[in-house]
């Protein structure tokens, strides 16, 4: 498979190559993904105001495995491996509240929100009682690390929040992009409005890669947005990678508002964490981010939340507004990224086109921090040499 991405490590000329389409249409180069990209890295799963209770549940894929956040009696946000210890059943099917116990649908062992087995209902026979050496407190749920920072909750599989495998610490992991962000006061703002695209035709890293890189928003945004290519810069922070857009801002901060309901036209900031976090910045206040969960090859599930600061006067008029807006920029997106992954079973694809060395730098920075992810330390360098 190394071989597969000599083109892409060709470091001769200024012109790169993007990955080889097959890292984009394999669902066996996706089964890799799932054991590094998807397992070694803090990934985002989900939102804090969507599980406000105690006893609130919410199911999860990463790396194609089922798992479930919980807010525990604790008032914490917890995640564990979404299955019973006995027959291996996935406990949580839907999000929803379970009040103070997990409860198994299929023989009724329970469990605590802190993911401790209490009761076996005839594991050991007619009394009720668990078997002789068979002790409640060995099988309690496993559970996985779990962060949550701002409304944003994020688990990593391997590891224990440490770094591990090449891994970041969660500070280290959040650190560049605060250090984007210190302008915002992330404690103040609420999320108004959450759009479902549901499961989009296209790869999880054409989602990513488009968001990224500020190329194509004057050729498939032009009835959406007013941002001029010229204005926009990129950026390049270790894993936090993106674009910017700076645009004098009109003395009418009412009439900015009204306008940026209905057509993007403000300094803006679209900034991501390997491998899935992705928050865009609308000045003066508004900030969207997205959930993007890959299904397989050629398929990925995304949902977008708006937010805005709590003492934003919008009217639900204008939030729904707001959607419009944001729904008809992704479906523009999305019919893109539909083509990328059409056009990547072509032959002529094979060897990844072109990258141009200004405007899509940061694609070719997430690019390689894909690779970095999926070849041991020292693979990747042996792939340059072939």
């Amino acid at each position: 498979m190394i071989d597969q991405f000599k083109n892409f490590w060709q470091t001769d000329n200024p012109v790169k190559h993007g990955l080889p389409a097959f890292v984009y249409t394999s669902d066996a180069f996706r089964e890799i993904e799932n054991h590094t990209v998807f397992t070694n890295n803090w990934v985002f799963v989900g939102f804090v105001h969507e599980l406000e209770e105690i006893g609130d549940v919410q199911p999860v894929t990463v790396a194609g495995k089922p798992f479930f956040l919980v807010r525990n009696d604790n008032n914490e946000l917890t995640a564990f491996h979404n299955v019973c210890r006995h027959r291996c059943l996935k406990l949580i099917e839907s999000s929803g509240n379970c009040g103070q116990l997990i409860q198994c649908p299929y023989h009724s062992w329970i469990y605590d929100l802190q993911g401790a087995l209490k009761a076996t209902p005839y594991f050991g026979g007619r009394d009720k009682k668990p078997p002789p050496g068979f002790l409640l407190e060995d099988h309690g749920l496993v559970p996985v690390n779990c962060e949550t920072w701002h409304d944003w909750i994020f688990i990593r599989i391997n590891g224990n929040g440490a770094a591990n495998n090449g891994g970041l610490a969660f500070d280290e992991f959040v650190a560049p992009l605060k250090k984007r962000l210190e302008d915002i006061d992330l404690a103040q703002i609420k999320p108004v409005a959450t759009i479902d695209f549901g499961v989009l035709q296209t790869n999880w890293k054409a989602l990513m890669e488009n968001f990224i890189e500020p190329y194509h928003v004057q050729f498939v945004h032009k009835t959406t947005t007013s941002q001029p290519l010229t204005d926009h810069y990129t950026i390049l922070e270790d894993h936090c990678l993106g674009s910017g857009c700076d645009i004098a801002e009109p003395q009418n901060k009412d009439a900015q508002n009204k306008d940026n309901s209905k057509m993007l036209a403000v300094t803006s900031r679209f900034l991501t964490l390997f491998p899935n976090f992705v928050i865009g910045t609308y000045a003066p206040d508004q900030l969207g981010v997205h959930l993007n969960i890959p299904v397989n090859a050629g398929e990925t599930q995304q949902r977008r939340v708006i937010y805005l600061h709590k003492d934003n006067p919008a009217s639900a008029k204008e939030i729904q507004q707001l959607r419009q807006l944001w729904r008809a920029v992704h479906q523009e997106d999305h019919a893109i990224c539909k083509r990328l992954q059409l056009g990547r079973v072509s032959e002529v694809a094979a060897a990844g086109g072109y990258l141009s060395p200004h405007w899509e730098d940061s694609v070719r920075r997430f690019q390689e921090l894909v690779v970095e992810s999926v070849f041991p330390q020292g693979d990747a360098s042996r792939a340059g040499a072939k």
